[in-house]
């Protein structure tokens, strides 16, 4: 291959980037492949894009457009006067797509990135076709209760020396203030006391849980969330459900997607398989 044609692959393979004036923020995205409904990818606390979804990105965009962002005070995206909420995050997401003009996508959330993935499916309906929750709990009950009060005590010193504290230096337009994120991370959703079983039960886009088999996020409440969702059946006699959950293996929270070919197999199937569910054999 000669340099001129390297250079155009390069080229072309290169993601569009940005940053799209909402709430206040100027809230950093990446537009990657093309075709298909866009999936969006919401990354967890701490975390950004490169962080969370690096891996596992370039097959997701071999057969679809992938649109990734940084949350507030994450990654690229700089902080305001702001707490961290679901609520909050999700509405930078619903004025990022308005801002995008794409009125409906698939969703890929992780941990904080699932709470504001159900946040959006849940309020705003008709924006979400499918829904894919990893390593997220919809109630606090399902939330190993170690895991709270670890992050409400994380300090900078804490994590001296991490991918994270290294990535949040080398890319926030806010360096001086990740003990500030830390501290909106260990009140996150404070006050919010989840979602309601029927509301669960209501969401209309058909739904993927993933969780680690040692996750923060406890199994009984990851079968429970999929008996919500219409899972949980004998699917020879009535046919496999839209809504499906996967386990991952030796997999933690912090982990959660570290099995790259399992979470894109498991993922690009779920997004690829029609809406209706599967009849019986």
């Amino acid at each position: 291959m000669n340099d001129e044609s390297n250079e155009a692959r390069q080229t072309a393979s290169a993601p569009q980037t940005g940053y799209a004036p909402v709430n206040g923020l100027r809230m950093y995205y990446e537009i990657h492949g093309s075709g298909g409904t866009p999936l969006l990818l919401l990354h967890g606390g701490l975390f950004n894009i490169d962080l969370q979804f690096g891996q596992v990105l370039p097959g997701l965009a071999k057969t679809r457009q992938v649109i990734a962002v940084d949350f507030q005070a994450h990654g690229r995206t700089g902080d305001v006067d702001r707490p961290l909420t679901s609520a909050n995050l999700a509405s930078d997401i619903v004025g990022l797509l308005e801002h995008l003009r794409i009125p409906q996508v698939d969703v890929f959330g992780f941990s904080v990135g699932g709470a504001v993935a159900l946040h959006l499916t849940i309020k705003h309906p008709e924006m979400v076709r499918k829904l894919v929750v990893s390593s997220v709990s919809f109630h606090p009950d399902g939330d190993r209760p170690e895991n709270k009060e670890a992050v409400g005590e994380l300090s900078v010193d804490m994590i001296a020396g991490t991918p994270m504290e290294q990535d949040y230096l080398a890319k926030s337009p806010n360096p001086d203030q990740l003990q500030g994120l830390l501290d909106k991370l260990g009140a996150f959703d404070d006050g919010f006391d989840g979602w309601s079983d029927v509301e669960i039960e209501g969401i209309a886009a058909p739904t993927l849980i993933t969780v680690g088999d040692c996750d923060a996020v406890t199994l009984e409440h990851a079968v429970r969330f999929l008996r919500l969702r219409g899972g949980d059946v004998n699917g020879d006699f009535v046919g496999v459900p839209t809504s499906q959950l996967a386990v991952f293996p030796g997999t933690t929270h912090f982990n959660g997607l570290s099995r790259t070919a399992l979470v894109l197999d498991v993922v690009t199937t779920f997004l690829d398989a029609p809406t209706e569910p599967a009849s019986p054999a």
